[in-house]
């Protein structure tokens, strides 16, 4: 009796294990679009009174609605052809204003701090290696929207793994540092991306989603179609918008080569910010002899990769070794993103060729031209890097 008391009780756990897990992992089929929703418009009434809701229209059949007035005879127009049809009609034209290319640029010193009150003059941007002429400048801090890309594999963040966990605390410390107005959208990635949750504000929301980070599903980790598909999708939302990765930078069945995903991110405009995961681990495995060459080749490889495509598309690269790293690194993100400098100007090459043109932002001084030497209050020479997306696709002439 005993055994089957205790057979009994280990098959509860079983089934009971399995419900959780279906209960708690991901759902197939994940949303279709990543839209940031759109603020309705303020009522436009100017009292200061309370708004009120209108009641609902009447339904009662006691009066006629009131009858509109016929509107009068209008002229009629008369053709230009007249009614001989051999008279061919005028060959349709198009033309199009001149394209303003818009930059973010974040100009932060060695110790990844942002440089504030920068004058427009002191920025020369070049397109293909020509001077153009900055025609707005702008600084503001506004609010971030930001996808969350996560890699969430059997291959290296198996539950309850070391990964496992560096993965659910670099996303759980990200989503508590926002602010009320920031939207976040998340996708967890293996096989196929998919979105765990849209962009949204709702913070029961984001914790929802986050939970569903329990049970990894398959041991492919497909970075660059899960980099891409994001892009793709985040092309319709306005304004300042940004990637946070959060990778081994591995990438092991793509359908897009390390080239062609690298094109597309230069070309989609949305900085990422790659924050990339098991250093320690690396670390210590390395000095164990328990890496092998081949292993550590792939490990350097993905490190590479990530930083491209960080560097490329305006954003930066983190490689914490312990997870005490992840809030400073967050909190240089968001001082990245939510204070930056947008620069627009007018290319001087207004060809419609469809071409990859490229931009070099940089500080000079306004009464030399030459590069500018940034010292603090000491006197002492202060090492700045420019932050600044690439390059940009021109449009394609209109057929």
């Amino acid at each position: 009796m005993k055994y089957f008391r205790v057979l009994a009780v280990v098959t509860a756990g079983l089934i009971g294990l399995v419900v959780f897990s279906h209960a708690q992992g991901p759902i197939v089929g994940g949303s279709e679009t990543v839209a940031k929703p759109k603020k309705q418009a303020p009522p436009s009434d100017s009292s200061d009174s309370p708004a009120t809701i209108a009641p609902p229209p009447s339904t009662s059949t006691s009066k006629a609605p009131p009858v509109q007035p016929a509107e009068p005879d209008l002229p009629k127009i008369p053709s230009q052809y007249g009614k001989n049809k051999n008279t061919a009609p005028p060959t349709a034209t198009f033309s199009a204003s001149a394209t303003d290319v818009s930059v973010d640029v974040a100009v932060e010193d060695s110790k990844g701090h942002f440089i504030p009150k920068l004058d427009k003059s002191y920025f020369r941007v070049s397109e293909d290696n020509v001077p153009q002429q900055i025609t707005s400048y702008s600084t503001a801090e506004a609010p971030m929207t930001i996808a969350m890309v996560v890699e969430f594999s059997n291959r290296f963040q198996s539950f309850y793994s070391y990964t496992w966990f560096q993965t659910l605390q670099a996303a759980y410390g990200f989503a508590g540092m926002l602010k009320p107005d920031d939207y976040l959208a998340i996708v967890a990635y293996d096989l196929r991306p998919e979105m765990l949750t849209d962009f949204t504000t709702d913070r029961g929301q984001i914790q929802e989603a986050l939970s569903r980070l329990r049970f990894p599903g398959f041991s492919e980790a497909n970075l660059y179609d899960a980099l891409t598909d994001t892009i793709d999708r985040m092309q319709g939302i306005d304004g300042r918008k940004a990637i946070l990765l959060l990778s081994s930078g591995v990438d092991t069945f793509s359908g897009l080569t390390f080239d062609k995903a690298r094109r597309k991110i230069q070309e989609g405009g949305v900085p990422i910010y790659a924050v990339g995961l098991m250093q320690s681990i690396r670390d210590i495995a390395e000095a164990g002899g328990y890496l092998g060459g081949i292993q550590e080749l792939n490990f350097l490889q993905a490190d590479n990769n990530m930083r491209t495509f960080a560097t490329e598309s305006g954003g930066m690269a983190f490689f914490p070794h312990f997870v005490t790293e992840f809030p400073e690194i967050f909190r240089n993100m968001s001082t990245a993103l939510r204070s930056r400098y947008l620069l627009t100007y007018t290319p001087s090459n207004q060809a419609k060729d469809g071409k990859y043109r490229r931009i070099k932002v940089e500080l000079v001084d306004p009464a030399t031209n030459q590069p500018w030497t940034i010292k603090d209050e000491k006197g002492k020479v202060v090492k700045y890097t420019i932050y600044a997306k690439s390059g940009y696709t021109a449009p394609k002439p209109v057929d």
